[in-house]
């Protein structure tokens, strides 16, 4: 990252999710138990993923790089979090703030498309089942899965660059529980219309194109289920994709949420509250939303837990 050395500022103090002294104790406790449901539910589902020989499928492939995904942007955020909530001196050195900044930025972005690109997997296998396996292909599987995370890390490496190239002369204190664009530009005492621009065009371009392959995506689910003649061949078409459905409503409502408010109702406190959402709560639903309605995640956990030594032999 190109990050310059005249800033003053060697150590942010993050305020966190709240700045008050009685509730530091218990909102430990509250973040603690989400993080560890992230981590148990996003690791079950890889481990299932990976060790089941019928959840081989393109399908389940990018569903295991979901909860990859989803469990790298908590471990971004939820650890310091956490610390800081026992500590009276939240700070953050310059350097890690700026990687923490890094991280989520891969991790937000590559979900961002990892949703567009099981979006277009389930418009596949409804409009085009008999193509299937042709048109993704492990091949294609790797290819989308490969350029999903390059972007996410190109993305990462030019929004924080530009982010750590402006001056931070004496103000410190961010007023976020972890090192974020807005808020950091906000303490900046130099001119922050360049990282403003390339901040905002690069997330109204990433929701842009990644919304209309869902939209476009589910639009023609949606026709070819229509199409279907009978009541039962409805609902299964519709059962493959609504566990997706559910968790890319979640997700894009929550940034649409954030970033279409009117500007005078906007402010750093309400982003910081979506922000607990889309970095925290999500990945923690994620696993459920795709497990409690998938017949087959739920045959595997019981395959697993029955014979977890039978799970590796059929790999």
């Amino acid at each position: 990252m190109a990050l310059i050395n005249t800033s003053h500022v060697t150590e942010f103090i993050l305020v966190g999710v709240s700045d008050r002294p009685d509730l530091q104790v218990p909102l430990f406790f509250v973040f603690l138990v989400i993080y560890m449901l992230t981590a148990a539910g996003n690791l079950g589902i890889i481990t299932l993923t990976t060790v089941d020989s019928r959840l081989q499928t393109p399908m389940y492939f990018f569903l295991r790089h979901l909860a990859v995904i989803n469990l790298g942007n908590s471990t971004v955020i939820a650890p310091k979090m956490l610390v800081n909530f026992l500590v009276s001196k939240k700070t953050s050195l310059y350097y890690e703030c700026a990687t923490q900044l890094g991280g989520f930025l891969v991790f937000i972005v590559a979900e961002i498309f990892m949703l567009a690109v099981m979006a277009y997997d389930r418009y596949v296998a409804i409009c085009n089942p008999l193509l299937y396996m042709v048109v993704v292909s492990r091949h294609v599987c790797l290819l989308l899965v490969s350029l999903t995370y390059v972007y996410g890390f190109c993305t990462a490496i030019v929004v924080s660059s530009c982010v750590f190239s402006v001056s931070y002369c004496s103000s410190n204190k961010i007023n976020h529980f972890y090192c974020d664009n807005v808020p950091l530009l906000a303490l900046s005492c130099s001119d922050t219309y360049l990282p403003e621009t390339v901040v905002f065009i690069s997330a109204a371009t990433n929701l842009f194109f990644s919304m209309s392959i869902v939209l476009v995506s589910y639009f023609n689910i949606l026709l070819s289920i229509l199409r279907i003649r009978s009541a039962e061949g409805r609902k299964k078409a519709f059962s493959t994709c609504a566990s997706h459905m559910v968790a890319v409503t979640v997700f894009y409502g929550t940034l649409l949420f954030m970033y279409l408010q009117p500007q005078t109702n906007h402010s750093l406190d309400t982003d910081k509250m979506a922000s607990v959402f889309y970095t925290l709560i999500i990945p923690m639903l994620n696993p459920m939303i795709y497990s409690l309605r998938n017949k087959d995640v739920k045959a595997a956990l019981k395959r697993f837990v029955t014979n977890p030594c039978n799970s590796f032999k059929s790999m």
